[in-house]
This record gives structure tokens, sequence and C-alpha cells, in this order.
């Protein structure tokens, strides 16, 4: 998460503590609104715990969400 944290940090003008609390805010945000096994994927993404593959897979379960057929990979 602390890629993430400076990536939001350089990119919008924040100081890192301000930015760790936006990056906070929306990971809550989404893992309220998002199905237990993605929002448990996205945790482990921002953790750094996943491979690419994880990431593919989370996208996968996204374009599921609304409606769309994922790609064949």
């Amino acid at each position: 998460m602390e890629e993430l944290v400076k990536m939001v940090a350089e990119r919008v003008g924040l100081s890192e503590d301000m930015a760790q609390g936006a990056v906070e805010t929306v990971l809550e945000f989404l893992k309220e609104r998002l199905p237990g096994p993605v929002a448990a994927q996205l945790d482990s993404i921002v953790q750094g715990e996943s491979s690419g593959e994880g990431v593919q897979r989370l996208a996968g379960d996204i374009k599921n969400l609304f409606g769309q057929k994922p790609e064949e990979g």
C-alpha cells in the first residue's frame, strides 16, 4: 500500500499522511460495496501479496459484476 500512497501523494500534491487517509477511505468504500471474494483480492493486491495473475482474476471478477464477459487469455 505504501507504493499507492506515494503515488497519490505525488500525483495529487498531498502529504503522505493525507494521501494515506485518502487511500484508506477509498479502499474501505470499495470493500464495503464489492462482494467478499473480490474485496479480499483487492486487499491482497494493495498489500503487494498478489501476483499478476491475481490482478487479472480481480479484473475478470469486476467485469463479471458489470455484466461483461471476461477476456480469454
